[in-house]
Protein backbone atom coordinates (compact mmCIF):
# COMPACT_ATOMS: atom_id res chain seq x y z
CA UNK A 1 0.00 0.00 0.00
CA UNK A 2 2.67 2.44 1.07
CA UNK A 3 4.38 1.82 -2.48
CA UNK A 4 1.46 2.65 -4.23
CA UNK A 5 0.74 5.30 -2.69
CA UNK A 6 4.30 6.32 -3.31
CA UNK A 7 3.55 5.65 -7.10
CA UNK A 8 0.25 8.13 -6.90
CA UNK A 9 2.64 10.83 -5.72
CA UNK A 10 5.26 10.15 -8.53
CA UNK A 11 2.22 10.73 -11.47
CA UNK A 12 1.18 13.85 -9.87
CA UNK A 13 5.21 15.16 -9.76
CA UNK A 14 5.29 14.46 -13.78
CA UNK A 15 3.46 17.43 -15.32
CA UNK A 16 2.78 15.76 -18.89
CA UNK A 17 1.28 12.87 -17.09
CA UNK A 18 -0.70 14.89 -14.62
CA UNK A 19 -2.17 16.67 -17.37
CA UNK A 20 -3.21 13.63 -19.43
CA UNK A 21 -4.48 11.89 -16.15
CA UNK A 22 -7.26 14.49 -15.35
CA UNK A 23 -7.98 15.24 -18.73
CA UNK A 24 -8.87 11.30 -18.91
CA UNK A 25 -10.61 11.36 -15.72
CA UNK A 26 -12.50 15.02 -17.23
CA UNK A 27 -14.00 13.27 -20.44
CA UNK A 28 -14.84 9.81 -19.02
CA UNK A 29 -17.24 11.95 -16.07
CA UNK A 30 -18.85 13.91 -19.19
CA UNK A 31 -19.09 10.44 -20.69
CA UNK A 32 -20.64 9.25 -17.33
CA UNK A 33 -23.10 12.34 -17.04
CA UNK A 34 -24.34 11.84 -20.93
CA UNK A 35 -25.63 8.42 -20.03
CA UNK A 36 -27.96 10.03 -17.68
CA UNK A 37 -29.06 12.51 -20.04
CA UNK A 38 -32.56 11.69 -21.23
CA UNK A 39 -33.83 11.80 -24.84
CA UNK A 40 -35.85 14.83 -25.00
CA UNK A 41 -39.62 14.26 -24.24
CA UNK A 42 -39.34 11.28 -22.75
CA UNK A 43 -40.09 10.57 -19.01
CA UNK A 44 -37.47 8.71 -17.41
CA UNK A 45 -39.85 7.29 -14.29
CA UNK A 46 -42.40 5.66 -17.01
CA UNK A 47 -39.20 3.28 -18.27
CA UNK A 48 -39.75 0.46 -16.01
CA UNK A 49 -40.92 -2.03 -18.18
CA UNK A 50 -37.82 -1.16 -21.00
CA UNK A 51 -35.09 -1.38 -17.93
CA UNK A 52 -36.76 -4.81 -17.15
CA UNK A 53 -36.17 -5.50 -20.24
CA UNK A 54 -32.54 -5.25 -20.31
CA UNK A 55 -32.45 -7.44 -17.06
CA UNK A 56 -31.07 -10.54 -18.79
CA UNK A 57 -30.00 -12.03 -22.11
CA UNK A 58 -28.35 -10.14 -24.95
CA UNK A 59 -30.09 -6.63 -23.68
CA UNK A 60 -28.08 -6.76 -20.63
CA UNK A 61 -24.90 -7.01 -22.59
CA UNK A 62 -25.85 -3.83 -25.02
CA UNK A 63 -27.09 -1.89 -21.62
CA UNK A 64 -23.28 -2.73 -20.00
CA UNK A 65 -21.56 -1.76 -23.33
CA UNK A 66 -23.70 1.24 -23.45
CA UNK A 67 -23.10 2.01 -19.55
CA UNK A 68 -26.50 2.08 -18.76
CA UNK A 69 -27.93 4.47 -21.32
CA UNK A 70 -29.59 1.82 -22.96
CA UNK A 71 -32.14 1.18 -20.25
CA UNK A 72 -32.55 4.98 -19.25
CA UNK A 73 -33.25 5.84 -22.92
CA UNK A 74 -30.12 8.57 -22.68
CA UNK A 75 -28.73 10.41 -25.48
CA UNK A 76 -25.91 7.70 -25.60
CA UNK A 77 -27.74 4.97 -25.53
CA UNK A 78 -26.42 3.40 -28.24
CA UNK A 79 -22.67 3.79 -27.37
CA UNK A 80 -20.10 3.16 -29.02
CA UNK A 81 -20.70 -0.70 -30.54
CA UNK A 82 -21.83 0.96 -33.63
CA UNK A 83 -18.67 2.27 -34.08
CA UNK A 84 -16.85 -1.70 -33.22
CA UNK A 85 -19.13 -2.83 -35.61
CA UNK A 86 -17.89 -0.66 -38.36
CA UNK A 87 -14.59 -1.03 -37.58
CA UNK A 88 -15.00 -4.67 -37.65
CA UNK A 89 -16.88 -4.81 -41.34
CA UNK A 90 -13.70 -2.43 -42.19
CA UNK A 91 -11.14 -4.72 -41.09
CA UNK A 92 -12.67 -8.06 -42.92
CA UNK A 93 -13.04 -5.45 -45.90
CA UNK A 94 -9.27 -5.31 -45.89
CA UNK A 95 -8.47 -8.86 -46.41
CA UNK A 96 -11.20 -9.50 -48.50
CA UNK A 97 -11.23 -6.75 -51.13
CA UNK A 98 -8.25 -5.73 -53.02
CA UNK A 99 -9.32 -2.09 -53.21
CA UNK A 100 -9.06 -1.71 -49.21
CA UNK A 101 -6.04 -3.90 -49.35
CA UNK A 102 -4.23 -1.50 -51.45
CA UNK A 103 -5.13 1.31 -49.26
CA UNK A 104 -4.29 -0.21 -46.07
CA UNK A 105 -0.54 -0.57 -47.62
CA UNK A 106 -0.67 3.05 -48.33
CA UNK A 107 0.74 4.24 -44.66
CA UNK A 108 -0.83 7.35 -43.17
CA UNK A 109 -2.84 8.36 -45.68
CA UNK A 110 -4.49 4.50 -46.55
CA UNK A 111 -5.20 4.92 -42.53
CA UNK A 112 -6.88 8.22 -42.85
CA UNK A 113 -9.36 6.86 -46.24
CA UNK A 114 -9.98 3.78 -43.95
CA UNK A 115 -10.97 5.96 -41.08
CA UNK A 116 -13.27 8.04 -42.83
CA UNK A 117 -14.94 5.23 -44.61
CA UNK A 118 -15.50 3.49 -40.96
CA UNK A 119 -17.27 6.85 -39.55
CA UNK A 120 -19.44 6.76 -42.73
CA UNK A 121 -20.45 3.12 -42.23
CA UNK A 122 -20.74 4.20 -38.45
CA UNK A 123 -23.40 6.68 -39.52
CA UNK A 124 -25.54 4.31 -41.90
CA UNK A 125 -25.40 1.80 -38.93
CA UNK A 126 -26.73 4.69 -36.76
CA UNK A 127 -29.25 5.35 -38.70
CA UNK A 128 -30.67 1.71 -38.99
CA UNK A 129 -30.41 1.13 -35.01
CA UNK A 130 -31.26 4.65 -33.91
CA UNK A 131 -35.32 4.24 -35.56
CA UNK A 132 -35.36 -0.08 -34.22
CA UNK A 133 -34.32 1.12 -30.57
CA UNK A 134 -37.13 4.19 -30.59
CA UNK A 135 -39.47 1.75 -32.02
CA UNK A 136 -38.75 -0.79 -29.06
CA UNK A 137 -38.70 2.11 -26.91
CA UNK A 138 -42.59 2.64 -27.84
CA UNK A 139 -43.57 -0.81 -27.61
CA UNK A 140 -41.76 -0.82 -24.33
CA UNK A 141 -42.51 2.32 -22.62
CA UNK A 142 -45.16 4.17 -25.09
CA UNK A 143 -46.53 6.43 -22.29
CA UNK A 144 -42.68 7.66 -21.57
CA UNK A 145 -43.08 10.17 -24.34
CA UNK A 146 -44.31 13.44 -23.32
CA UNK A 147 -48.15 13.98 -23.90
CA UNK A 148 -48.78 15.94 -27.55
CA UNK A 149 -46.00 14.83 -28.60
CA UNK A 150 -46.22 11.88 -31.36
CA UNK A 151 -44.04 9.71 -32.16
CA UNK A 152 -43.95 9.85 -35.57
CA UNK A 153 -42.86 13.09 -35.40
CA UNK A 154 -40.56 12.01 -32.47
CA UNK A 155 -38.98 9.25 -34.04
CA UNK A 156 -36.72 12.24 -36.61
CA UNK A 157 -34.93 14.21 -33.90
CA UNK A 158 -34.64 11.49 -31.53
CA UNK A 159 -32.64 9.51 -34.19
CA UNK A 160 -30.31 12.25 -35.10
CA UNK A 161 -29.51 12.68 -30.83
CA UNK A 162 -28.84 9.04 -30.98
CA UNK A 163 -26.30 9.29 -34.04
CA UNK A 164 -24.90 12.39 -32.62
CA UNK A 165 -24.65 11.02 -28.91
CA UNK A 166 -22.47 7.88 -30.24
CA UNK A 167 -20.35 10.12 -32.75
CA UNK A 168 -19.83 12.64 -29.88
CA UNK A 169 -19.18 9.43 -27.62
CA UNK A 170 -16.45 7.93 -30.60
CA UNK A 171 -14.95 11.99 -30.36
CA UNK A 172 -14.67 11.82 -26.55
CA UNK A 173 -12.50 8.84 -27.10
CA UNK A 174 -9.78 9.92 -30.04
CA UNK A 175 -9.50 12.69 -27.53
CA UNK A 176 -8.48 10.64 -24.61
CA UNK A 177 -6.26 8.56 -27.27
CA UNK A 178 -4.83 11.77 -27.99
CA UNK A 179 -4.30 13.91 -24.85
CA UNK A 180 -5.55 11.86 -22.09
CA UNK A 181 -3.73 7.79 -21.03
CA UNK A 182 -4.63 4.86 -22.49
CA UNK A 183 -7.06 4.01 -25.49
CA UNK A 184 -9.49 6.11 -24.90
CA UNK A 185 -12.52 3.85 -27.03
CA UNK A 186 -11.34 0.99 -25.20
CA UNK A 187 -11.49 3.14 -21.58
CA UNK A 188 -14.76 4.66 -22.41
CA UNK A 189 -16.22 0.95 -22.63
CA UNK A 190 -14.12 -0.44 -19.63
CA UNK A 191 -15.84 2.28 -17.85
CA UNK A 192 -19.93 1.39 -18.76
CA UNK A 193 -19.04 -2.18 -18.10
CA UNK A 194 -17.30 -1.76 -14.65
CA UNK A 195 -20.33 1.06 -13.71
CA UNK A 196 -22.45 -2.01 -13.15
CA UNK A 197 -19.72 -3.93 -11.51
CA UNK A 198 -20.72 -2.72 -7.29
CA UNK A 199 -24.70 -2.92 -8.38
CA UNK A 200 -24.05 -6.37 -9.82
CA UNK A 201 -21.69 -7.28 -6.82
CA UNK A 202 -24.12 -6.10 -3.47
CA UNK A 203 -27.05 -7.82 -5.49
CA UNK A 204 -24.96 -11.42 -5.44
CA UNK A 205 -24.07 -10.63 -1.94
CA UNK A 206 -27.10 -10.42 -1.04
CA UNK A 207 -28.37 -13.47 -2.90
CA UNK A 208 -25.89 -15.80 -0.94
CA UNK A 209 -26.71 -14.82 2.10
CA UNK A 210 -30.97 -14.35 1.46
CA UNK A 211 -31.71 -16.94 -0.71
CA UNK A 212 -32.54 -20.53 1.13
CA UNK A 213 -30.59 -22.27 -1.63
CA UNK A 214 -28.18 -19.51 -2.30
CA UNK A 215 -25.27 -21.72 -0.20
CA UNK A 216 -24.14 -18.89 2.20
CA UNK A 217 -20.29 -17.80 2.80
CA UNK A 218 -19.04 -20.92 1.77
CA UNK A 219 -20.79 -20.86 -1.88
CA UNK A 220 -19.72 -17.04 -1.95
CA UNK A 221 -16.00 -17.80 -1.35
CA UNK A 222 -16.46 -20.81 -4.14
CA UNK A 223 -17.41 -18.14 -6.41
CA UNK A 224 -14.94 -15.38 -5.79
CA UNK A 225 -12.25 -18.33 -6.59
CA UNK A 226 -13.34 -19.16 -9.49
CA UNK A 227 -13.89 -15.54 -10.73
CA UNK A 228 -9.88 -15.22 -9.67
CA UNK A 229 -9.42 -18.01 -11.57
CA UNK A 230 -10.44 -16.72 -14.73
CA UNK A 231 -9.46 -13.65 -14.24
CA UNK A 232 -5.44 -15.25 -14.22
CA UNK A 233 -6.83 -16.97 -17.38
CA UNK A 234 -8.22 -13.95 -19.22
CA UNK A 235 -4.50 -12.05 -18.03
CA UNK A 236 -3.00 -15.37 -19.84
CA UNK A 237 -4.88 -14.81 -22.80
CA UNK A 238 -4.59 -11.25 -22.89
CA UNK A 239 -1.36 -11.51 -22.52
CA UNK A 240 -0.12 -15.00 -24.58
CA UNK A 241 2.30 -13.53 -26.91
CA UNK A 242 5.14 -16.65 -25.88
CA UNK A 243 6.91 -18.14 -28.51
CA UNK A 244 6.09 -21.61 -29.43
CA UNK A 245 9.49 -23.65 -28.68
CA UNK A 246 10.83 -25.92 -31.48
CA UNK A 247 10.85 -28.71 -28.88
CA UNK A 248 6.94 -28.33 -28.73
CA UNK A 249 6.65 -27.86 -32.33
CA UNK A 250 8.44 -31.44 -32.86
CA UNK A 251 5.54 -33.06 -30.43
CA UNK A 252 2.84 -31.60 -32.33
CA UNK A 253 4.08 -32.27 -35.96
CA UNK A 254 6.25 -35.52 -35.53
CA UNK A 255 9.44 -36.80 -34.90
CA UNK A 256 12.22 -34.40 -36.39
CA UNK A 257 15.79 -34.45 -35.45
CA UNK A 258 16.88 -31.09 -33.82
CA UNK A 259 19.88 -29.62 -32.16
CA UNK A 260 20.48 -29.60 -28.71
CA UNK A 261 20.15 -25.88 -28.19
CA UNK A 262 16.77 -24.69 -27.27
CA UNK A 263 15.31 -22.61 -30.49
CA UNK A 264 11.76 -21.10 -30.95
CA UNK A 265 9.59 -20.29 -34.08
CA UNK A 266 8.23 -16.64 -34.02
CA UNK A 267 4.53 -18.16 -33.57
CA UNK A 268 1.81 -17.01 -30.82
CA UNK A 269 -0.24 -19.73 -28.67
CA UNK A 270 -3.03 -16.79 -28.72
CA UNK A 271 -2.42 -15.35 -32.02
CA UNK A 272 -5.67 -14.17 -32.33
CA UNK A 273 -6.19 -12.17 -28.73
CA UNK A 274 -9.48 -11.74 -27.88
CA UNK A 275 -10.60 -10.41 -31.79
CA UNK A 276 -12.42 -13.78 -32.42
CA UNK A 277 -14.83 -13.01 -29.08
CA UNK A 278 -15.42 -9.63 -30.38
CA UNK A 279 -16.21 -10.64 -33.61
CA UNK A 280 -18.64 -13.49 -32.69
CA UNK A 281 -20.20 -11.21 -30.23
CA UNK A 282 -20.89 -8.88 -32.90
CA UNK A 283 -22.77 -11.70 -34.84
CA UNK A 284 -24.81 -12.87 -31.64
CA UNK A 285 -26.13 -9.82 -31.55
CA UNK A 286 -27.65 -10.02 -35.06
CA UNK A 287 -31.04 -11.67 -33.80
CA UNK A 288 -31.83 -8.40 -31.89
CA UNK A 289 -31.84 -6.02 -35.23
CA UNK A 290 -33.94 -9.05 -36.69
CA UNK A 291 -36.87 -9.01 -34.62
CA UNK A 292 -36.33 -5.35 -33.37
CA UNK A 293 -35.45 -5.99 -29.71
CA UNK A 294 -39.30 -7.77 -29.44
CA UNK A 295 -37.87 -11.16 -27.56
CA UNK A 296 -41.96 -11.60 -26.55
CA UNK A 297 -43.39 -12.13 -29.64
CA UNK A 298 -40.22 -14.01 -31.72
CA UNK A 299 -40.07 -17.27 -32.52
CA UNK A 300 -38.25 -20.33 -30.32
CA UNK A 301 -35.09 -20.23 -32.15
CA UNK A 302 -34.81 -16.30 -32.15
CA UNK A 303 -35.47 -15.98 -28.01
CA UNK A 304 -33.20 -18.62 -27.40
CA UNK A 305 -30.61 -17.01 -29.56
CA UNK A 306 -30.98 -14.07 -27.06
CA UNK A 307 -30.67 -15.97 -23.82
CA UNK A 308 -27.01 -15.91 -23.12
CA UNK A 309 -27.48 -18.94 -21.19
CA UNK A 310 -29.47 -20.83 -23.52
CA UNK A 311 -27.59 -24.23 -25.26
CA UNK A 312 -28.25 -22.97 -28.59
CA UNK A 313 -26.69 -19.66 -28.18
CA UNK A 314 -23.82 -20.80 -26.58
CA UNK A 315 -23.24 -23.99 -28.99
CA UNK A 316 -23.60 -21.45 -31.52
CA UNK A 317 -21.24 -18.65 -30.09
CA UNK A 318 -18.71 -21.65 -29.07
CA UNK A 319 -18.46 -22.72 -33.28
CA UNK A 320 -18.21 -18.69 -33.87
CA UNK A 321 -15.16 -18.12 -31.53
CA UNK A 322 -13.18 -21.29 -32.77
CA UNK A 323 -13.96 -20.24 -36.80
CA UNK A 324 -13.08 -16.04 -36.06
CA UNK A 325 -9.82 -18.12 -34.29
CA UNK A 326 -8.18 -19.75 -37.18
CA UNK A 327 -9.84 -16.84 -39.24
CA UNK A 328 -7.75 -13.77 -37.52
CA UNK A 329 -4.99 -16.34 -37.05
CA UNK A 330 -4.73 -17.15 -40.71
CA UNK A 331 -4.61 -13.25 -41.50
CA UNK A 332 -2.55 -12.50 -39.06
CA UNK A 333 0.37 -14.77 -39.38
CA UNK A 334 1.15 -15.54 -43.20
CA UNK A 335 3.49 -18.73 -43.18
CA UNK A 336 5.03 -18.30 -46.82
CA UNK A 337 5.73 -14.57 -45.68
CA UNK A 338 7.67 -15.63 -42.27
CA UNK A 339 9.46 -18.83 -44.42
CA UNK A 340 10.64 -16.02 -46.99
CA UNK A 341 11.84 -13.32 -43.94
CA UNK A 342 13.52 -16.55 -42.23
CA UNK A 343 15.73 -17.49 -45.51
CA UNK A 344 16.17 -13.97 -46.41
CA UNK A 345 18.16 -13.72 -42.87
CA UNK A 346 19.96 -17.19 -43.48
CA UNK A 347 17.70 -18.46 -40.62
CA UNK A 348 16.11 -21.79 -40.81
CA UNK A 349 14.37 -24.94 -38.76
CA UNK A 350 16.87 -27.56 -38.23
CA UNK A 351 15.49 -30.47 -40.37
CA UNK A 352 12.83 -28.58 -42.64
CA UNK A 353 14.30 -27.44 -46.12
CA UNK A 354 13.78 -23.43 -46.60
CA UNK A 355 11.15 -22.15 -48.85
CA UNK A 356 8.06 -24.21 -49.41
CA UNK A 357 8.41 -26.63 -46.92
CA UNK A 358 9.13 -24.44 -43.97
CA UNK A 359 5.98 -22.50 -44.59
CA UNK A 360 4.20 -25.82 -44.75
CA UNK A 361 5.76 -26.66 -41.59
CA UNK A 362 4.77 -23.23 -39.86
CA UNK A 363 1.31 -23.69 -41.55
CA UNK A 364 1.26 -27.21 -40.27
CA UNK A 365 1.78 -26.39 -36.31
CA UNK A 366 -0.35 -23.30 -36.36
CA UNK A 367 -2.92 -25.11 -37.70
CA UNK A 368 -2.36 -27.19 -34.50
CA UNK A 369 -1.11 -24.64 -31.79
CA UNK A 370 -4.56 -23.14 -33.44
CA UNK A 371 -7.12 -25.42 -32.03
CA UNK A 372 -6.32 -25.85 -27.99
CA UNK A 373 -5.94 -21.70 -28.21
CA UNK A 374 -9.42 -21.62 -29.77
CA UNK A 375 -11.09 -23.70 -27.07
CA UNK A 376 -9.28 -21.68 -24.12
CA UNK A 377 -10.49 -18.56 -25.83
CA UNK A 378 -14.15 -20.18 -26.48
CA UNK A 379 -13.81 -21.70 -22.44
CA UNK A 380 -13.65 -17.55 -21.62
CA UNK A 381 -16.37 -16.58 -23.58
CA UNK A 382 -18.98 -18.90 -22.42
CA UNK A 383 -18.09 -18.75 -18.72
CA UNK A 384 -20.52 -16.27 -17.95
CA UNK A 385 -22.83 -19.01 -19.23
CA UNK A 386 -21.56 -21.78 -17.04
CA UNK A 387 -21.72 -19.73 -14.00
CA UNK A 388 -25.24 -20.27 -14.06
CA UNK A 389 -24.79 -23.71 -12.61
CA UNK A 390 -24.24 -21.87 -9.47
CA UNK A 391 -26.38 -19.64 -9.47
CA UNK A 392 -24.49 -16.69 -9.95
CA UNK A 393 -26.87 -13.47 -10.93
CA UNK A 394 -27.25 -13.15 -14.58
CA UNK A 395 -25.16 -8.88 -13.55
CA UNK A 396 -22.57 -10.64 -11.68
CA UNK A 397 -22.25 -13.63 -14.01
CA UNK A 398 -21.02 -11.06 -17.01
CA UNK A 399 -17.69 -10.70 -14.91
CA UNK A 400 -16.83 -14.11 -15.04
CA UNK A 401 -15.76 -14.01 -18.48
CA UNK A 402 -16.70 -12.78 -22.13
CA UNK A 403 -16.39 -9.66 -23.70
CA UNK A 404 -16.80 -7.85 -20.74
CA UNK A 405 -13.61 -9.42 -18.42
CA UNK A 406 -11.32 -9.62 -21.55
CA UNK A 407 -11.97 -5.71 -22.28
CA UNK A 408 -11.53 -4.85 -18.50
CA UNK A 409 -8.66 -6.66 -18.32
CA UNK A 410 -6.86 -5.75 -21.45
CA UNK A 411 -7.41 -2.18 -20.96
CA UNK A 412 -6.49 -2.29 -17.35
CA UNK A 413 -3.35 -3.36 -18.72
CA UNK A 414 -2.70 -1.76 -21.75
CA UNK A 415 -3.36 1.74 -19.13
CA UNK A 416 -0.77 0.87 -16.42
CA UNK A 417 1.55 0.07 -19.42
CA UNK A 418 1.64 3.73 -20.40
CA UNK A 419 1.41 5.18 -17.33
CA UNK A 420 4.46 3.18 -16.31
CA UNK A 421 6.56 4.51 -19.68
CA UNK A 422 6.24 7.91 -18.28
CA UNK A 423 7.18 6.73 -14.69
CA UNK A 424 10.01 4.78 -16.39
CA UNK A 425 11.12 7.77 -18.52
CA UNK A 426 11.40 9.54 -15.56
CA UNK A 427 13.35 7.39 -13.08
CA UNK A 428 10.48 6.56 -11.28
CA UNK A 429 9.44 2.93 -9.96
CA UNK A 430 6.50 1.64 -12.26
CA UNK A 431 3.39 0.36 -10.43
CA UNK A 432 4.41 -3.21 -9.69
CA UNK A 433 7.30 -4.09 -7.83
CA UNK A 434 9.26 -4.94 -10.53
CA UNK A 435 9.10 -1.47 -12.12
CA UNK A 436 7.08 -2.57 -15.27
CA UNK A 437 3.89 -4.79 -16.38
CA UNK A 438 4.47 -7.46 -18.74
CA UNK A 439 4.87 -6.37 -22.65
CA UNK A 440 1.82 -7.85 -25.28
CA UNK A 441 -0.90 -6.43 -23.70
CA UNK A 442 -3.82 -5.52 -26.46
CA UNK A 443 -6.52 -2.77 -25.26
CA UNK A 444 -9.97 -3.82 -25.95
CA UNK A 445 -10.10 -2.36 -29.45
Amino acid sequence: MKKFIETLKNCWKIEDLRQRLLITLLFTAIYRFGSFVVLPGINPGMLQKLQSQTAGGLMSLLDMFSGGGFSHASIFALGIMPYISASIVMQLLAVAVPYFQKMQREGESGRKKINWYTRVLTVAILLFQAPSYLINLKNQASQALASGISWSVFIIPATIILAAGSMFILWLGERITDKGVGNGISLIIMIGIIARLPQAFVQEVGSRFTAISGGGLVMFIVEILILYFVVCASILLVQGTRKVPVQYAKRLVGNKQYGGARQYIPLKLFAANVMPIIFAQALMFIPLAIVQYQSENASWLVQNLMDTRSMLYNVIYVILVIAFTYFYTAITLNPTQMAEDMKRNNGFIPGVKPGKDTAEYIDTVMSRITFPGSLFIAFIAIMPALTGFLNVQREFSQFFGGTSLLILVGVVIDTLQQIESYLLMRHYDGLLNSGRTRSGAVSAY
